[in-house]
């Protein structure tokens, strides 16, 4: 009993295989890409099954397919293909060519990825996911990279950045939901302490993009006409998710509206749109094969203790409310390395963090956001996040070469140090705080 409540730091071994699997083959061959992700995290998953020889072979199955079948996965990988879906119909009916024309038309060349990090940090927070933002976005920043001499890294970096601002702010994202209801503070209140810890990140990404693209030019050569119809679905997505309706009814809706207008102006006909319906979800199997191996994973690492020794490693090492702060960001830091996975993560760490931050006088809004800001930092940074994998995936390269340029991750990051080593924001203390139930 004293052994599971200490938690098992072999159990990770796992993870520590997954990293140097996939950083290992990639540094001696020099091309990330030639290790697989799906290759190598099944090559883990067997390792995992095969420790621990105390428990039934079985049980250990059992162990892995609930992990699997999370409810947060399967989520995800329901949106992963609805937003294939989405993404192929609305290529097959010209809508992103139409849609990355209008953009190359109408905003300046030097502001082109500006903009585009501008409309995934307003579409992320107003449908409260990352991961259906990057899917939705991310063809049509790599068409901005394609018509122009920006690089594929850079504008997938930016998507996924824009998406990870909207994410940690939005009152309708999980993440948000998860942070406030474990420190059980309001989701306006953490919202307020929370903007001003990031918004200097934002505005810093904002003025390095427009210095990395300031002198981009594009090839004007090539014709760049338009058709407003076909620019609709992507205006719909945009209108519906700034009103608050749930992704899965964005995603639905703007398949609907692009195969009615293929169908209309015939750029396909109804076979053409069933084809296109099944290329899109094939085109998502990876991802979401991927997103499902790795929850099994962790839900056989968290089985056998590892998650929970990780948590222990960091909390015995807090003495201060600073430290405590810092504790707060480790623990979640840790937890979503391990898990790729920043709700999990939150979920996970949010009761250790409160009882941290109630023993070192740590303001609930402030550890709510903490939570909400380092799970949101890695998560946008980590090579297996199904964030990174997603953008890398549209443009077919590898996670590593988008790493660098998720710019507003890394300033994710730096401003939450920050924040905790200058104790900012000064916010005032409250006699009593209530949890928020609302989404």
């Amino acid at each position: 009993m004293e052994e599971k409540r200490k938690g098992n730091a072999w159990a990770l071994l796992p993870l520590v295989l997954f990293i140097a699997l996939f950083l290992g083959v990639g540094a001696v061959t020099g091309d990330f890409t030639n290790m697989p992700l799906n290759v190598a995290i099944t090559v883990t998953v067997i390792v995992a099954l095969l420790m621990n020889r105390k428990e039934r072979f079985a049980d250990k199955v059992e162990v892995f397919t609930k992990g699997a079948g999370h409810s947060n996965i399967i989520l995800m990988v329901f949106i992963f293909i609805l937003a294939g879906v989405f993404s192929t119909t609305t290529e097959k009916m010209g809508g992103v060519e139409s849609t990355v024309n209008l953009g190359l038309s109408l905003i300046p060349q030097n502001l082109i990825i500006v903009g585009l990090f501008i409309i995934c940090m307003f579409v992320s927070i107003s449908m409260g996911t990352s991961v259906g933002t990057v899917a939705a976005i991310a063809p049509v920043g790599f068409g901005f990279a394609q018509a122009t001499d920006i690089s594929a890294a850079l504008a997938m970096g930016t998507v996924v950045g824009g998406a990870m601002f909207g994410d940690n702010l939005s009152m309708i994202s999980d993440t948000t939901i998860a942070a406030v209801r474990t420190q059980k503070t309001k989701m306006s209140d953490k919202f307020k302490v929370n903007f001003w810890i990031v918004l200097p990140g934002a505005i810093l990404t904002i003025i390095v993009l427009f210095f990395l693209t300031n002198g981009v030019t594009i090839d004007h050569s090539k014709s760049y006409d338009y058709n407003l119809i076909k620019v609709i679905p992507y205006v719909l997505v945009l209108i519906l998710a700034l009103i608050g309706v749930n992704v899965i009814i964005v995603l639905i809706g703007g398949t609907f509206l692009s195969g009615m207008i293929g169908l209309f102006d015939h750029s396909f006909n109804w076979k053409g749109l069933l084809k296109a319906i099944s290329e899109g979800i094939i085109g998502m199997e990876d991802i979401a094969i991927i997103a499902l191996l790795i929850g099994g994973l962790v839900g056989i690492i968290q089985h056998n203790g590892g998650i929970e020794w990780l948590l222990n490693f960091v909390r015995a090492r807090v003495k201060s409310k600073r430290g405590a702060e810092f504790g707060i960001a480790s623990l979640v830091s840790a937890a979503d390395i391990s898990t790729a996975n920043n709700t999990i993560s939150i979920i996970m760490a949010g009761p250790l963090a409160k009882n941290i931050a109630d023993e070192y006088d740590v303001d609930p809004r402030k550890s709510a956001s903490l939570l909400d800001i380092f799970a949101g930092c890695f998560q946008g940074l980590l090579p297996y996040s199904p964030q990174v994998i997603a953008a890398a995936g549209v443009a077919s390269i590898s996670p590593f070469s988008v790493m660098p340029y998720c710019i507003y991750s890394i300033l994710l990051g730096v401003c939450g140090i920050l924040a905790i080593v200058f104790r900012f924001p000064r916010v005032k203390p409250k006699n009593t705080t209530k949890e928020s139930t609302n989404a």
